[in-house]
Parts: C-alpha cells; structure tokens; sequence
C-alpha cells in the first residue's frame, strides 16, 4: 500500500508542529480519505487553528482560512457573481470554499445564515450562486473549530449543520512536558513554517480510490446500521442518529482500517470510529440530561446490546 505510507508520513510531518496528539491526526486524516469534515470544539489556545493549517500544507493541498464573525456574509463563503463593463457579462468571483481545506475558524461566531452557506459545500461538493452551479476542487474538506457553547456571542450549529460534519473531536490540554515542548521549539522559529508537502494532491486522491477498495462484509454493515438505529431507539434519547451516520460510520472504519494496511473492516473499526462519529448527531431529553446521562453512556448502552458478527481478523 504506496499511498497508505504517504497517508502516514502526514502524520509524521503534522507531528513537528502538534505535539503528542498523534490520535486526533489519524482522525483528521481518516475524515480526508472518507470523503468527510470535521469539527473540533475546545476551549481557545489548544491549537486548533494550527493543526487545521498542518494538515494542508503537509497533504500538498491548497487551505484557506476564513476567520467566521457576526459580519461574515454567505457570498464571502461561496462567492458571488459581478458585471463586468468590459466583456458586458456576469461574471463569478470565488469565494473561500474554492480550495482544498477550508478552515472555518470558531464558526459559532457566525449568523446562522452564514454558517447555512457552508451546507450545499459540505454535501454537495458544489456552490450554487445566482443559479449556476461551480463545482468545488478535488478532494475538499471543511475542518470547522468552535468555541465550547456559552461563550459571549456564539450561534449554536443546527442539527442539519451537525449532520453534514463527519466528525466531532476534541484537542484538550497538553501534558506539561508536551507544552514544555511545544514553547521550547518556538523560541526562535515557527515550525508550521517549516512544514513540507509529506505527498500531493493526487496522491491523497489515490488514497481515497484505495479506501473505497476496503471490503466489508454484510454482517458489517448490518452490525453498523444496527448500532446507529439503536441510538434512535433508547429512552433517553430525543433525537437519534441519522443514515447518514451508518454511512459515516462506515466510510471511517474503511479508512481505519486503510491506515493499518488492512484490506477488509472488522467489528473493532468500527467501535474505534463510533466515538467519534455519533456523540455530535445524538440529543438526549430533558430528564436524561437531569439524571446526568451523557451521550458516552447511551452509546456504550447500545453497543452493548448490538452482537459484534465474526468476521476475518477476530
């Protein structure tokens, strides 16, 4: 597997600049090759914004930063059309989601309008604007960060806007010898800037064909939906996860599994990616949030009720 060893050596490269969070890049890359976006929620100054900026610039793609505020419009996310006095024609002016990776920094800041924008991007490949339709660059990916709720003017994302993210993770705090690290190797310079592509464009695009090679067998994919259905279906749940979530899951376990130079998914895939790709599609009822249940409990709920099927590698 050629491309799985580039895939890696991403990773290694993001690595000179995020220290000791080898676990959140596999993630980030795992959502690349599946075709998915991103969503990291924490407190500010994690590096969020810098492992964003990383994963770009060691993939060989070209990112694009947009830094979401209350002024933010939609045609500054999809761009908009402008006559031109030369030619006497319309003519489009892009916007920021021409690009690879779109780093949509703390997008809760934005108006729900604008966060909108993003949604026929993130789905769809495409923008629409004034009725034509431009297709996206290939491979394109959002990774969004936000603020954790309840900071001074933030716009909680809509459950349609969850849906369409992968993924949902979480930087959190560095060790004290990680942060001792990370200010040591910036006394003097700043290693995101000494970053270089670990492959190209097209050898991402190739890794994701080889992804989609990944077999998973029909007791897989039925062990998959059935623990997605069982989130709908637990009593302290109000809102379930969507099938969109089964594909989710399973694009992420084929991915996985690429990474560990596997060809087939078994059951431990996809546990490995639940985590990560149902808890931000799950809304739990009034009375389990009072009982103090989480959405870790419900998950670990149903998994425990849902029969792992034998298949090749257990």
């Amino acid at each position: 597997m050629v491309h799985n060893r580039k895939i890696q050596q991403i990773a290694d490269e993001v690595e000179k600049v995020i220290v000791g969070k080898r676990d959140v890049v596999t993630v980030l890359l795992i959502a690349l090759l599946s075709g998915g976006h991103v969503l990291v929620e924490d407190v500010p100054g994690t590096g969020k914004t810098t492992l964003a900026t990383a994963i770009g610039r060691s993939a060989g793609m070209v990112s694009r930063r947009a830094q979401f505020t209350p002024d933010v419009t939609a045609s500054d996310i999809t761009g908009f059309t402008m006559f031109n006095r030369e030619t006497g024609n319309f003519e489009y002016r892009s916007g920021l989601v021409m690009t690879n990776i779109l780093l949509a920094d703390e997008i809760n800041r934005a108006t729900p309008k604008t966060q909108s924008a993003l949604l026929e991007a993130m789905e769809e490949q495409t923008v629409t604007v004034d009725g034509i339709t431009h297709r996206l660059p290939a491979p394109f990916m959002v990774i969004a960060t936000q603020n954790e709720l309840g900071y001074v003017g933030t716009f909680p994302l809509p459950e349609a806007q969850l849906d369409r993210f992968m993924m949902k993770i979480s930087m959190g705090y560095p060790t004290v010898e990680q942060e001792v690290g990370i200010i040591a190797t910036r006394q003097k310079n700043d290693p995101l800037e000494m970053l270089i592509p670990a492959c190209t464009k097209e050898d991402v695009l190739a890794a994701k064909e080889e992804v989609k090679d990944t077999n998973i067998e029909p007791s897989v994919y039925r062990y998959i939906v059935e623990i997605v259905a069982g989130t709908r279906n637990h009593p302290a749940v109000e809102l379930g996860a969507s099938p969109r979530a089964s594909l989710a899951l399973m694009r992420a376990a084929q991915s996985y599994a690429f990474l560990n130079s596997r060809a087939y998914v078994v059951p431990e895939d996809v546990l490995r990616m639940t985590p990560y790709i149902l808890p931000h599609r799950i809304r739990l009822t009034q009375e389990a949030k009072v009982k103090h249940i989480d959405v870790m409990d419900v998950l670990r709920d149903v998994i425990k009720t849902v029969k792992p099927p034998f298949t090749r590698g257990n």
